[in-house]
């Protein structure tokens, strides 16, 4: 470790003495010099294992390692450094995204390092950064430790797949593992849409188009009303981030197509009440009865430290769409939601806190562990005793 933060230590001292002495006009770069700085920190950041760099001037290149944020020993960076460091990523239409929105994401790729996420926005008047570094392969369900059962869901030909959970708790590796297996098994036509492209699908089986918002489309729900007439069979969408875009995937999920999806909500049964509340109250008795009728499941999944200190292990809440979870979405019994899931093992279903059991009892995580990540503190106490 000591090795990484030396290194990191004389990137950042090179910038300090590259500064100009005057201030870089807006869109000015500092040329092949910072590429190269950047290049050296993707580099030591991958060799650490970690799963984001955090750029903010005021303070030194920050690293996520198993999910904890690593501060690098070194000079802090500078507004200057930032903006050498993450300017020449821009392309025209991202730099015009960046001075219209204040924020811009997408993806890049070097060679020998391989793909980035990166979101570039404004604070305190100064550019800042975060680059999540992606896996250079397709993830599978055994490789992401998560139930083998969810591939049947990829073997579906119709219906809707939701993903939920935190921010960075894997829900596109677990996207990207599903579309995989529609990939390897049947010969189909897959359209993805996402902000920023992430995962690279290679066609095998299956025909695969990846659509990146920004760069080939300018929305979601623009995009997926134009994939409707181009035959797909599998359709998967980064987020639904709107009503006209959960409306058109509903259609889609009831249509002879399968549709997979992520939302932003702490558990699985949060996602029909998140569905419901993004319409008017004049539309959700409709928008209830094509929930009950589209889903397929919902998975919501978290990931835990290990008790090794540098392993995270994923706890899921998996909620399936059974003759009874379907009744009651369409009378609107939300609250008996939790106990069908808890009852609803032969089904493939589990709660969150019998998932953080699973794990306690592999020994692959500690009881405070647990009680930190569950939703419910009784629930998980009783299962545990």
């Amino acid at each position: 470790m000591g090795e990484y933060d030396s290194e990191l230590s004389k990137i950042v001292a090179e910038l300090n003495r590259a500064a100009p002495s005057q201030k870089m006009a807006p869109g000015a770069v500092r040329g092949p010099q910072s590429t190269d700085s950047l290049d050296k920190v993707l580099q030591q950041a991958a060799g650490r294992n970690a799963s984001d760099i955090l750029l903010v001037a005021g303070a030194t290149v920050m690293l996520r390692v198993t999910g904890n944020l690593t501060t690098v020993a070194g000079p802090p960076l500078d507004s200057e450094d930032v903006r050498s460091l993450v300017l020449p990523l821009l392309e025209a239409h991202q730099a015009e995204e960046l001075h219209r929105n204040k924020t811009v994401d997408f993806g890049f790729y070097r060679e020998g390092l391989g793909r980035f996420r990166v979101n570039i926005h404004h604070q305190r008047g100064t550019l800042a950064a975060c680059i999540r570094l992606l896996p250079s392969k397709i993830p599978t369900l055994e490789s992401l430790h998560l139930p083998s059962h969810l591939a049947k869901l990829a073997d579906k030909r119709q219906g809707m797949v939701l993903l939920t959970g935190p921010t960075g708790c894997g829900k596109s590796s677990t996207l990207a593992a599903l579309i995989d297996i529609v990939n390897t098994r049947r010969a189909a036509h897959v359209v993805t849409i996402e902000d920023p492209v992430e995962y690279q699908h290679t066609n095998r089986s299956a025909v695969i188009e990846q659509i990146e918002v920004g760069r080939d489309t300018p929305d979601f729900a623009v995009t997926l009303r134009s994939i409707m007439r181009q035959s797909p069979d599998v359709i998967l969408v980064g987020e639904m981030r709107d009503a006209e875009t959960m409306a058109t995937a509903l259609t889609a999920a009831e249509t002879g197509h399968l549709v997979l999806s992520t939302l932003h909500t702490n558990d699985t049964i949060q996602c029909v009440s998140r569905i419901l509340d993004t319409f008017p109250s004049s539309n959700q008795p409709q928008i209830r009865q094509q929930v009950s009728l589209a889903l397929l499941a919902v998975i919501a999944q978290q990931l835990v430290p290990g008790v090794d200190g540098t392993t995270r292990w994923p706890a899921t809440e998996i909620m399936v769409a059974s003759d009874a979870v379907r009744a009651l979405i369409r009378k609107g019994d939300d609250h008996q939601l939790r106990s069908q899931i808890s009852v609803g093992k032969a089904d493939g279903m589990i709660t969150m806190e019998q998932s953080l059991v699973e794990l306690v009892r592999a020994g692959r995580i500690d009881r405070e562990t647990a009680f930190a990540h569950c939703y419910r503190t009784d629930d998980l106490q009783r299962y545990l005793a």
